[in-house]
């Protein structure tokens, strides 16, 4: 069933927070989509970030063993208890994503009561303002979650996709592809939600890498490299790794560096491959070792 957002929220006499990027989904069939991206099974713990009024949460409790929900909006957290109140296996934290301990926080929850350790699976419908702080978190974190199911700006997505070559490949797409598999799920139009956000949304399915598609020999010398790549797009690799001071390398060394790896100076950053980047990385770490 559609849940009514416009009404509980006026009822609760709540107005959503521009500064906290509050777009609550109302879709009852977006919902359902979401939650089964996920799979869930009673053996699963689910890190639910901006649950909101929980209508997504609901979802989520009726398949899975536990649901932490965390929400940075104190207004929002009494809600989420009387709301939710009928699920035993929901655990609602006051918090905001970026600063919280997630190990800390998801320990008491890691195993069933039984002892049989949960996989972690985590769902989020991000503030669009700190969607890709939120996700470098989460994919560099050691929470070891089997999957992440997210709702991002429908250009977010297209950049999380993106392969080399692209308009939309960047630093984030290569971090991406390092620590995981993505898939689109569906495309959310603005009208899903209360109040309508004005671009249109994406659901983004990310599956963890057990282990990485590349051997690093430093990874955040590599993500550096990434970075230094990226970080002024119009510049060759040349000029660009050369310009970044916290590579280490002056123009010289990186010439030299490009010349082993086999890849022109003259070329960009957005040309290449994570296995010429790691490529290029390990070669650095060798050349400053």
């Amino acid at each position: 069933m559609e849940p009514d957002v416009r009404s509980i929220l006026r009822k609760l006499n709540i107005r959503p927070s521009r500064s906290l990027g509050q777009n609550f989904l109302r879709d009852g069939w977006v919902l359902q989509r979401i939650a089964e991206a996920a799979e869930l099974a009673q053996d699963d713990i689910v890190l639910e970030i901006g649950p909101g009024i929980g209508n997504l949460t609901s979802y989520l409790a009726e398949d899975a063993g536990f649901v932490v929900a965390v929400e940075i909006d104190k207004r929002l957290v009494q809600v989420l208890h009387d709301l939710l109140a009928g699920y035993r296996n929901v655990h609602v934290i006051n918090a905001d994503i970026l600063r919280l301990d997630l190990k800390k926080e998801l320990a008491p929850f890691m195993a069933s009561s039984d002892g049989t350790p949960r996989s972690l699976k985590v769902v989020a419908n991000l503030p669009y303002y700190i969607t890709t702080p939120v996700i470098m978190k989460l994919l560099e974190s050691d929470i070891a979650a089997e999957c992440m199911v997210v709702m991002v700006q429908k250009e977010v997505a297209a950049r999380m996709m993106a392969k080399p070559g692209g308009k939309d490949y960047g630093a984030l797409s290569v971090s991406v592809a390092y620590y995981s598999k993505p898939t689109v799920i569906m495309d959310v139009p603005p009208d899903c939600f209360t109040p309508q956000p004005g671009v249109d949304s994406a659901v983004v399915r990310l599956d963890l890498h057990k282990t990485p598609p590349v051997e690093l020999k430093d990874r955040d010398l590599f993500f550096k490299v990434v970075k230094a790549a990226f970080g002024q797009r119009r510049k060759t690799l040349l000029n660009a790794l050369s310009n970044a001071g916290y590579i280490g390398a002056g123009k010289d060394q990186v010439r030299m560096l490009l010349q082993k790896v086999g890849i022109d100076e003259m070329r960009r950053g957005e040309t290449l491959s994570i296995y010429q980047f790691a490529q290029l990385s390990n070669e650095l770490y060798d050349m400053l070792n």
